[in-house]
């Protein structure tokens, strides 16, 4: 009995977790955008802070973003969108870490660039800790894996500045290990659903 009701505080405890990963008035974050000339990425990436409004205020876009009460990752997709339907960007990568994220990296005792970064159609984006021997392929599954629209067969990896599509549908893809500070973004399917 006493096992049952610890399982239940713990499913509680993590419920509780889940909805304070919101982004919230006046927190700062990180954010990184990929995707963009090299030139440009500098003067976007650095720590914002979200104002009072709850916006969240990017160069060269003419209003905020919403940030308060979204999860960093929902927030990214609405940058990347703004960008887009700007006409600025064709194709915007944004990544963003909180500093709850900042302090979760911290606390399981990794180092600056200990991880990859997963973004695009995933269910979590951000962060994901580097392991030894990981697979772009675990590397998602740890992201919480593919969303509805994701394309495992057109899988961006960016390392140093080059990018190659990989397509974990087959088992070579699916071998594919990553490095740290790789980014891996999973697209959407195109209207034939690949």
């Amino acid at each position: 009995m006493k096992k049952l009701i610890a399982f239940f505080l713990a499913l509680f405890a993590t419920g509780l977790a889940l909805q304070a990963g919101s982004v919230s008035s006046g927190e700062k974050v990180t954010i990184t955008i990929k995707g963009v000339p090299a030139s440009e990425q500098a003067s976007i990436n650095g720590e914002y802070v979200v104002a009072d409004n709850g916006l969240l205020y990017m160069p060269m876009l003419k209003s905020g973003v919403k940030a308060s009460g979204s999860s960093s990752s929902t927030v990214a997709r609405r940058i990347e969108e703004a960008y887009k339907g700007a006409k600025i960007y064709s194709n915007p990568r944004i990544t963003i870490i909180t500093v709850r994220d900042e302090i979760k990296l911290e606390g399981i005792g990794k180092r600056e660039n200990q991880f990859v970064t997963v973004s695009g159609e995933v269910k979590r984006d951000g962060p994901v800790q580097y392991r030894n021997g990981m697979t772009i392929y675990e590397a998602i599954a740890t992201a919480g894996g593919v969303d509805t629209f994701g394309a495992m067969n057109r899988v961006v990896l960016e390392r140093n500045g080059r990018e190659t599509k990989i397509d974990l549908k087959t088992s070579e893809g699916r071998r594919v290990k990553v490095q740290v500070g790789d980014n891996i973004t999973v697209p959407q399917k195109n209207a034939f659903g690949r």
